[in-house]
Parts: structure tokens; sequence; C-alpha cells
């Protein structure tokens, strides 16, 4: 059944907590809108068809998000980084019932999506306006299946949300067996990202990367995502889905991981620093 659109028209350029942002239509996709803010790609969402996941790293978080527990099954999810809802929506629609809570820095951005932007009907999903890491240290201990960590301040993942400090703050959230996965933005020579691997190992006893091969080589600048869990990872289940996918993605762990990491060194918080910044004509900036 296709949900009703909007009551409201979402309006054009909207001044919210962290910038300029704007509701765009998506012409490829009757009922889909994007969320850019200050001219940078945030989400995507398809009101009539809230398990379409256009953005490719947004498909691989919903591997994850389908991995975590079997099919139809409610999960307690925790989204840091709130932006359009898209993975509280697919999770609504995938596994009613589920409990979610998503801490959003920019509440007139909440607000803005909150009012343009239905939920879908029956959505668990409760909205609290603060910074990530304060509001992951505020739940109670083994209070979640998952942990998503989607955080861009512009086009970057601030700095003190990338560290042991921080992982071991979403460790203690989850529950035995539970999984953090994290959005990487990084370019060649991604240090960035192999430093990224090096925390969590430092951390979980688990870790894998899900990314597009080009990016993996350091050939561009992408999205990588980050999986954590002191439980056995499903990469056999992981590679066959990411292959699946439109633009196909590998799933590196183990050994390969390791590798991948180099001689990589863990990021606390003392020395820690922005994911940098996307070059010119990435994401549409």
């Amino acid at each position: 059944m296709r949900r009703p659109r909007p009551e409201v028209f979402p309006p054009g350029p909207t001044e919210v907590d962290g910038g300029t942002a704007e509701l765009l239509g998506d012409a490829d996709r009757d009922g889909s809108w994007v969320l850019m803010v200050d001219s940078t790609p945030q989400s995507h969402v398809d009101l009539d068809e809230p398990t379409h996941l256009e953005f490719e790293y947004v498909r691989r978080m919903g591997h994850v998000l389908d991995l975590a527990a079997p099919e139809g099954e409610p999960l307690d999810v925790v989204h840091l980084g709130g932006g359009a809802l898209t993975l509280a929506r697919y999770v609504a629609v995938t596994r009613p019932g589920s409990r979610q809570r998503v801490v959003e820095l920019d509440q007139r951005l909440t607000d803005l999506v909150r009012t343009h932007l239905p939920l879908p009907r029956g959505a668990r999903v409760r909205v609290r306006a603060g910074d990530a890491r304060a509001g992951l240290a505020a739940l109670p201990t083994a209070s979640a299946d998952v942990v998503v960590s989607d955080v861009f301040a512009g086009a970057r993942t601030p700095a003190h949300l990338t560290t042991v400090e921080y992982a071991a703050e979403a460790r203690r959230v989850l529950r035995p067996g539970g999984v953090l996965a994290a959005n990487v933005a990084d370019g060649p020579p991604l240090r960035f990202a192999r430093g990224q691997v090096a925390t969590l190992s430092a951390v979980f006893r688990h870790v894998g990367v899900l990314a597009e091969p080009g990016t993996l080589r350091g050939r561009r600048f992408g999205n990588l995502v980050a999986v954590a869990s002191d439980a056995e990872l499903p990469v056999a289940a992981l590679t066959r889905r990411c292959a699946g996918d439109p633009m196909p993605a590998r799933v590196v762990a183990g050994d390969d991981l390791s590798r991948f990491a180099g001689n990589a060194r863990p990021v606390h918080d003392a020395d820690a620093a922005p994911s940098p910044e996307p070059p010119p004509g990435v994401f549409g900036r």
C-alpha cells in the first residue's frame, strides 16, 4: 500500500542548526526525497517504499541490520545521527515492534524532517536532540542490539566520534552479541579508515569493513561501513548480499583486514581528528 504524500509540501532552503537544509524531490522515484545540508546529500527517503535504500553505504548498513537477528524479529536500535531517519524507517517496516532511539544534534533539522517526511505508521522511534557521544553515554548498559553511527558535521565526522573511548561506550551499550555499524568516509591513502579499523579492533573482538573495491584500493573518496562486534560476524552472508547490490561491494575481515590496517594505531581522545574533507565534486559538493 502506497503511503499518502506529506500534507505540507516541503519548503525551500531552510536554516537549521547545522547550516542550510533543503528537501529535494527525486525525479527518478515518485514519492522520494533527498535531504541536502549545505549542498551535501545527507539522506534519501522513499515515503512509498521505506525499504528502498538509495545510497550504497546505507544499503550496506541495511544488510548489517538484516543479519543482526532472525528475519522480522524486533530489535532495539540506537541511531547516532538522524538525518532524515532513513534507517529508522527501514527497521520500522522490516522489523515491526522494534524500539529505536535516535540522537540528532540538530533539533531544527529533526523538526523539518518530522513535519514534512512522516514516519511509517506504528514506528516506535524516539528522537532526542543532543551530541551523539553524550547521548550514547546516557544510555543504559546492555540496552541495544545494534548501534548505528552515522554522524557528520558538514561532510566530516567529528573527532570525538572516532576514538577508542567512543567505541568503548558503544560496546558498553550493546548487549552480548550486539553489533556496531559505523559510516567511515575517506579517500586515498585511507589513513583515516585504517586508523578506524585499528581503533575498533582495540575494543571489539571481531571487525569487518564493507566497501566498493575502488574505494578500498584507495582510488577514490567514498564511504566505507565498519562493522564491529564481540560475536563472530556473518561474513559469508554479508559477502553474498554486498556482491548482489547494484554497486557490488567487498567485505574485508580477518587476515585481509589486518593487512588493510597495516601499522595503523588506535585513535584516542587526546590525538583525535575529524574525518578528512571530501575533495571538490564529491557528494555533489
